[in-house]
């Protein structure tokens, strides 16, 4: 039965940790896998996490089915958090908990697929490698147009506008909401308003991805663009993940919430979210998303994840504001935001790097800019810098 499969590619990022795991040299830097490191480069548990892991232990009851919804008090506590309070009761937007941010991804898109077999996506590049595989696999056409210019380190914003006045009603937009994933560049608040304006006018259906909230320039800074556009749309999915800015990767905490034109019709897609739900992983994990909700619904431990969530907000833009300052070239690392940004640097120039000085990063040069420890940010720079000069 299997001899007519193809080989395929291993996943370029786990090979690029297996490389770096195998490297015997102490003095190897990482800034390839996307982790949130502290400063002596290591990736802690929350303070809250770890709390309410004490408290999901010594109070939960039984592991029986919570059904393919997952936890709805989770759902209820993180939809405020990504569409704000005003909108907590908002009857056309309905959720459902995933596994992780990938798991909404993909829901949103069996979901898009069942709605729309012929829907297409406008899809900027570069963008996170998972983006394709997880939407294009449930059979979305995915049409590219230029998001980022790499020579300017900038966001090549009018392409971007020229390819969405392409679109037709029905047609979707794929949009990061914050701390863009591979470049760092974040859309303004004005470039926000202008492609909410063009989603309402051409009936376009955002679908935003928001998977590092609170990492970029704050938890509701961060949140400002996904609400400009879902309130301009008539209908949008949002896949949101809890994975990065509460520090449970491997917990896979996600969720996905779709609007719809009203009250009703919310009430057809969460049957249909459910339905798609049960083929796919029947119901959720539900040890992290019961961590999450936990935390959200205990004042001290929510303000206690606040703090340290813009402890790790204020550790990535010191890191980004230091390799700013080492070189003119790099300077524009610090109006960028989140975790990831591109460097100037060939893929030659990457594998040399690799080899001579033991520094891991995807051949496309995204780095994970807190991936970097205090004491190596330095010596990572002027390898860079060498490289560059070289």
């Amino acid at each position: 039965m299997f001899d007519g499969l193809e080989e395929q590619k291993s996943d370029a990022l786990l090979q690029l940790i297996a490389l770096c795991n195998a490297d015997p040299r102490d003095e190897k830097i990482d800034v390839g896998v996307g982790v949130y490191r502290d400063a002596a480069g290591g990736t802690p548990i929350l303070r809250a996490v770890k709390a309410a892991e004490k408290i999901l232990l010594e109070t939960q009851e039984t592991k029986s089915y919570l059904g393919s919804a997952g936890d709805a008090r989770f759902v209820d506590l993180i939809k405020p958090i990504v569409f704000g309070e005003a909108a907590a009761s908002d009857e056309r937007i309905v959720g459902v908990q995933t596994p992780g941010g990938c798991g909404a991804l993909r829901l949103g898109a069996e979901l898009i697929v069942k709605a729309n077999p012929n829907a297409r996506i406008f899809v900027g590049q570069p963008t996170w490698p998972n983006h394709q595989p997880l939407i294009e696999c449930a059979g979305v056409e995915m049409v590219s147009h230029p998001y980022y210019d790499r020579a300017t380190h900038e966001i090549a914003f009018d392409a971007m506008m020229d390819a969405l006045e392409g679109g037709k009603a029905g047609d979707l937009v794929l949009l990061h909401g914050s701390c863009h994933n591979p470049t760092g560049a974040d859309l303004s608040l004005d470039q926000w308003r202008a492609i909410a304006e063009i989603v309402a006018r051409k009936g376009l259906v955002p679908f935003v991805d928001i998977a590092y909230q609170g990492l970029g320039n704050g938890l509701e800074e961060d949140a400002a663009g996904t609400r400009l556009v879902v309130e301009a749309a008539d209908q949008a999915l949002i896949a949101q993940s809890c994975d990065k800015n509460f520090g449970v990767y491997r917990d896979r905490v996600g969720s996905l919430f779709v609007k719809a034109s009203d009250a009703s019709g919310a009430g057809v897609v969460m049957g249909n979210l459910l339905s798609l739900a049960r083929t796919m992983w029947s119901m959720p994990p539900d040890h992290g998303g019961a961590v999450v909700r936990i935390i959200l619904d205990d004042q001290g431990l929510r303000a206690d994840w606040r703090a340290e969530l813009d402890e790790m907000c204020g550790r990535i833009r010191a890191i980004r504001a230091r390799l700013a300052g080492y070189d003119e070239r790099l300077a524009y690392i610090n109006d960028q935001n989140g975790m990831f940004s591109m460097l100037p640097l060939t893929k030659d120039q990457v594998l040399a790097l690799r080899k001579d000085n033991g520094i891991y990063m995807a051949d496309s040069a995204r780095i994970n800019v807190v991936g970097l420890s205090d004491e190596s940010v330095e010596g990572f720079a002027r390898a860079v810098v060498e490289k560059m000069d070289g």
